[in-house]
């Protein structure tokens, strides 16, 4: 017989723990380099959440060596060419552009922001949906062992195959956090993200340093649900990409978003429970938990 809360199990009067985090979530706070009092604010959280440093932004420099310093993963945040008109940033990368003139912006990049290990795209959505575009700026990160977060901003992003034949590695932006900085909006975009870590495993949110988006973080870090790690984007450089697209869109809003998630209450048993037969058992457990891998975690156990 055994009895099975959460994913404890007693077994023959044994107590069996089988502890599985049921998914990894990395957040990444872009836009660093212009607005010091929030961004040391996001410098006091946990060391996994990481920091974009625009390039020529007065604080790039400043703010990339104390993060590092605090343990904060550093990328470069690039500007890219939207398909939006409006005034480019200085430096920002163009399909057209040569790739001499790639070469020299990134180099530029990467001496501004010292400790980079990764590179993601500020606006971009006619720059990563250019494959000849995006195949330049590959070859280059290759020269810097620098991976590359797609930050998403078009659905067709040329990122993953024009990385192919480099030895660059992409990651994808799942979830916008503050694509609107109304607090409660930004809430409810930090509980789908944990939501999509537990689900597919891992996710990947971005989000800014607006005084709501960093104080949303401030009260809901603390709480993240006991099977979600918070890791850095390096950290999954090694998982598969999904195949569905990123929750929601990048110029506008994300499509109204589902209700707040709610932790699951503790696990109490309401009276003695039947007897089960051993060939049933992991059957009953994968059925119980819903997760193929604490399931396999479990049958490893055995």
């Amino acid at each position: 017989m055994f009895r099975l809360c959460k994913t404890t199990l007693l077994v023959s009067g044994l107590l069996l723990s089988a502890v599985a985090h049921a998914g990894k979530l990395a957040i990444v706070i872009d836009d660093f380099g212009y607005r010091p009092k929030e961004e040391n604010k996001v410098l006091q959280m946990p060391p996994a959440i990481s920091v974009a440093v625009l390039p020529n932004a007065p604080g790039a420099h400043a703010m990339a060596t104390k993060a590092h310093q605090l343990g904060h993963e550093v990328l470069i945040h690039l500007p890219m060419a939207p398909l939006s008109k409006q005034p480019l940033e200085k430096d920002t990368l163009t399909p057209e552009m040569p790739s001499a003139e790639i070469e020299r912006i990134i180099r530029s990049a990467v001496n501004k922001v010292p400790y980079a290990v990764g590179l993601n795209n500020h606006m971009g959505s006619k720059m990563t949906s250019s494959l000849f575009g995006m195949q330049k700026v590959m070859q280059t990160l290759d020269q810097y062992n620098l991976y590359f977060l797609d930050s998403m901003t078009i659905g067709n992003s040329q990122s993953i195959p024009a990385a192919q034949g480099t030895h660059v590695k992409v990651l994808k932006r799942r979830v916008f956090l503050d694509d609107s900085q109304n607090e409660e909006a930004v809430r409810q975009q930090f509980s789908r993200a944990v939501r999509l870590a537990q689900r597919n495993g891992y996710a990947i949110a971005i989000g800014h340093p607006h005084p709501n988006t960093v104080r949303v973080l401030q009260q809901m870090l603390p709480t993240l649900p006991a099977d979600i790690t918070l890791v850095r984007p390096s950290q999954l450089l090694n998982e598969p990409l999904h195949a569905a697209p990123p929750s929601g869109p990048t110029s506008k809003p994300d499509a109204p978003p589902k209700p707040r998630f709610q932790p699951p209450g503790e696990c109490k048993i309401e009276g003695p429970l039947a007897p089960v037969p051993a060939t049933r058992m992991l059957d009953v457990i994968g059925e119980s938990l819903g997760n193929s891998r604490v399931a396999e975690t479990v049958k490893s156990l055995f």
